[in-house]
């Protein structure tokens, strides 16, 4: 510091004037730009973020181990708080899934064992952990870790795996009932249902093969399902057709509670049918009255198919692209307008961070003023600061909404300030709802298409935290230089812009770096603060060869409007316009009411709109189901062509499928759920692939049983009595495991504590509501209207055969 002061800047008859003369020289900090305060205290905040592709857990305890062991050096008055620590939330979550894995298999177990008792129960069971074990492996094999995704695929497959093992199993109970040695019945039924498992198993497995092309950020959400769901099933196929049957082998028994579900197919026989009051008897008596009059239950069904979609188009809870998620975090933006220092930012942001302080709701209250880093979020121009707030676990406070909702309320009494909010999104990132470009290379029509759409999207009710990226009005000086005026007096141009720097930010002459610190220190010279002021500009004068020359001969200054900043989109000049949806609003909605009011707005021709954000990611993810959804079925029609060498066997089995999406429908009535085009729609695709399955082991009975029958009836009575039981179970098991998401229930078994709604269930209510009630109604379609289907087609053989007869006998 000393040598600065001693720097000569003028000698004269033997006089030195040193800088120490003329100006006051100290160090110090640079102006403060940013203010961080931590639950109303000062602090530093360092906002740390993982690399893509890398562990969030791994990484955050990384930071934690570094942090300790350099907070060791610091003094006592230093203290450190880690705030929106996700790995936490992340542990929750991961745990409540775990949970729900656990109540699956328990649920599943006590079906399995109390239909097939404790040997063939537990034998079965066996598959679960064996499955899993395998499937595990084969995701370690390709390098996926386990996140939730992976853990709800695992309480979805819960169900699911067993139905290879529950149909092996049940046909050798049924096979060592009928005096069948262990080892033989266990060969039997692996051989003989072979052929229907391996094609069950494949439909299922041609369900879920399309999604894990899924493009976008969705996809890569999601692409985890399909492919645990692959491994874990195919496991399963492993299990029921190998490991199965040589366990059964050795220590299978005959089940001497056979009589739970059904009786054997001898006594299951049409003709014992008024004899017995078990449940199979009640099923085949209601069977033989469907079979009867086989073409009205089909248009029963068909009407019912077409009633209840309708009346969820008129009377549902609309489409939603993603499920709402009860949030860990929250941000709050705070909007001013004006030339305001980050002092006077400061202020005005204190009064809604006191405001916040008064909430006991929050983990950490970390308030923020000053310029804003984008992150990859596009933060409104007019926000001088953020308070990002981390609530308390979700069990000990009001939802996020109802928190968020006083504050806005509170907020409210203070002028010129506005508040919005913004949600921590859960799952794949896709912007605000509502998004609108508006394209124009004409800038008038542009900004009055703009400013018409903006004004129109603030009456619209259920639309809040409405922004756009039109430029905010304000003012900046213009500094002209007369550069022939310059020249006369040889005055270069980046010589007065130094000049005109030091009333400003100052003019950085030299740096250099001192004892105790590791960097370069600017060294600039500025005016005195109670110089730095417009009016300066006139009493600073400029040496030139001629002598000194006050500034302003060569300058003219003037307001001017603050230019703002251009953004074209292919070349074509654009504004952006985004918008929230309130709570309990779809978005979907009020992006169809915008755009019917689009329609007839008579917006210039030369402005063209389009729709970004959630209604692309949308439009996008409907596109991609549907063509999944007709590309699985396409493949599953060539695998049961295949099996059963019958176009209308296959057409029957596929049918039912559609048919199946009339209990989906009916379950989102029945629980208020919208229909998520991500969450219900792969919920209707995995659908189709478990529905498929029932029907394949029941039509492969009857094509077997038919050779033996005295008629096609008796056939498919006695198809219907042996599957009674494994379609049931099998229905159950998967319906079972579920149950605890469609009621978002969690148990924790540790602490034997049940809570309901939980976040980690609020994922998966949409698909597990559509898996639970599609295939139970699917269920009834295959005990009843696929019998009856079976039944049509041989009626109509016998009317051809008939009628062809008659012809023939004719004379001619």
């Amino acid at each position: 510091m000393s040598d600065i002061l001693a720097q000569p800047i003028k000698v004269h008859d033997g006089a030195v004037v040193t800088i120490g003369d003329v100006a006051n020289v100290k160090q110090t900090f640079k102006d403060r730009d940013s203010i961080a305060r931590l639950s109303g205290e000062p602090s530093i905040g360092l906002e740390i973020s993982k690399r893509s592709g890398e562990n969030i857990i791994d990484t955050i305890q990384s930071v934690r181990e570094k942090v300790f062991q350099q907070s060791q050096q610091w003094p006592n008055e230093i203290k450190v708080t880690f705030s929106q620590d996700r790995s936490v939330h992340i542990h929750r979550m991961l745990k409540d899934l775990q949970n729900n894995v656990i109540s699956a298999i328990l649920l599943v177990m006590i079906i399995i064992v109390g239909a097939l008792g404790w040997r063939s129960g537990l034998l079965v069971g066996i598959a679960i952990p064996g499955s899993f074990l395998l499937g595990i492996l084969v995701l370690a094999t390709l390098g996926f870790s386990i996140n939730i995704v992976v853990l709800f695929s695992l309480i979805l497959s819960v169900g699911m795996l067993v139905d290879g093992a529950i149909v092996v199993t049940e046909f050798a109970d049924r096979q060592m009932t009928n005096g069948l040695a262990k080892e033989d019945a266990y060969r039997v039924a692996a051989n003989r249902m072979a052929g229907p498992i391996i094609a069950s198993t494949a439909t299922t497995l041609a369900a879920f093969m399309p999604l894990i092309f899924w493009p976008g950020m969705v996809g890569e959400f999601m692409k985890f399902l399909p492919i645990t769901l692959i491994a874990i099933l195919t496991a399963s196929l492993l299990m029921a057709l190998v490991f199965i049957p040589t366990l059964g082998s050795k220590i299978g028994k005959p089940n001497t509670l056979i009589a739970v579900l059904g009786a054997t197919a001898t006594d299951s026989l049409p003709g014992s049918i008024g004899r017995s009051d078990r449940f199979t008897g009640f099923y085949l008596q209601i069977l033989e009255l469907a079979l009867k009059s086989p073409a009205k239950i089909i248009l029963l069904a068909l009407f019912t198919l077409v009633a209840v979609q309708y009346t969820y188009i008129t009377k549902g809870n609309g489409v939603q692209f993603f499920p709402d998620i009860e949030p860990d975090t929250a941000k709050i933006y705070i909007h001013a307008r004006g030339n305001l220092s980050t002092e006077e930012k400061a202020a005005l942001v204190y009064h809604i961070e006191r405001e916040v302080l008064k909430i006991d709701e929050f983990k950490s209250i970390y308030t923020f003023v000053g310029k804003l880093q984008g992150g990859g979020q596009n933060i409104p121009k007019d926000v001088i600061g953020t308070i990002q707030l981390e609530f308390k676990d979700w069990a000990k406070r009001r939802p996020a909404e109802v928190i968020l909702a006083e504050i806005k309320s509170k907020a409210s009494k203070y002028a010129g300030i506005l508040v919005t909010f913004v949600e921590l999104q859960k799952g794949p990132p896709t912007g605000k709802p509502i998004k609108l470009l508006i394209k124009s290379n004409n800038v008038a029509d542009l900004n009055n298409a703009t400013e018409t759409i903006r004004n129109h999207l603030d009456r619209i009710e259920g639309l809040v935290n409405i922004d756009d990226d039109r430029d905010l009005p304000g003012i900046e000086w213009q500094l002209k230089v007369d550069r022939a005026e310059a020249a006369k007096f040889e005055v270069d141009v980046a010589l007065i812009g130094n000049y005109v720097q030091l009333i400003t930010k100052g003019l950085k002459v030299t740096d250099y770096r001192t004892t105790d610190s590791d960097e370069e220190i600017d060294v600039v010279i500025r005016y005195p603060r109670n110089h730095r002021k417009l009016n300066q500009y006139e009493r600073i004068q400029i040496k030139t060869k001629k002598g000194l020359i006050p500034i302003d001969n060569f300058i003219t200054w003037s307001p001017k409007s603050k230019v703002g900043v251009i953004k074209r989109v292919q070349s074509i000049k654009t504004k952006t316009i985004t918008a929230d949806v309130a709570p309990g609003i779809l978005a979907d909605s009020k992006a169809q009411e915008l755009k019917a009011w689009l329609k007839a707005s008579g917006l210039p021709d030369s402005v063209k709109i389009q729709f970004k954000g959630e209604d692309a990611e949308q439009k996008q993810a409907r596109g991609f189901l549907i063509k999944a959804f007709t590309v699985a079925i396409f493949i599953m029609g060539i695998i049961l062509v295949t099996q059963f060498n019958s176009f209308y066997s296959a057409f029957l089995i596929l049918s039912a499928v559609i048919m199946s999406t009339a209990g989906v429908f009916l379950g989102l009535l029945f629980t208020g759920e919208p229909f998520g085009i991500v969450m219900s729609g792969v919920g209707v695709i995995a659908l189709a692939g478990i529905v498929v399955n029932n029907n394949i082991v029941l039509i492969d009975t009857f094509d077997y049983l038919k050779h033996t029958s005295k008629s096609v009836q008796d056939a498919i009575l006695l198809a219907g009595a042996q599957r009674l039981r494994p379609v049931l179970l099998t229905t159950i098991t998967t319906v079972l495991g579920l149950l605890p998401m469609v009621f978002q229930t969690n148990i924790d078994f540790v602490t034997r504590e049940i809570t309901i709604g939980a976040p980690s269930t609020q994922w998966w209510v949409s698909l597990s509501t559509t898996i639970v009630f599609g295939l139970s109604f699917a269920t009834v379609l295959t005990l009843l209207v696929t019998p009856c289907a079976l039944m049509l087609r041989s009626n109509l053989k016998d009317w051809y055969v008939v009628q062809f007869l008659k012809i023939k006998k004719q004379p001619k």
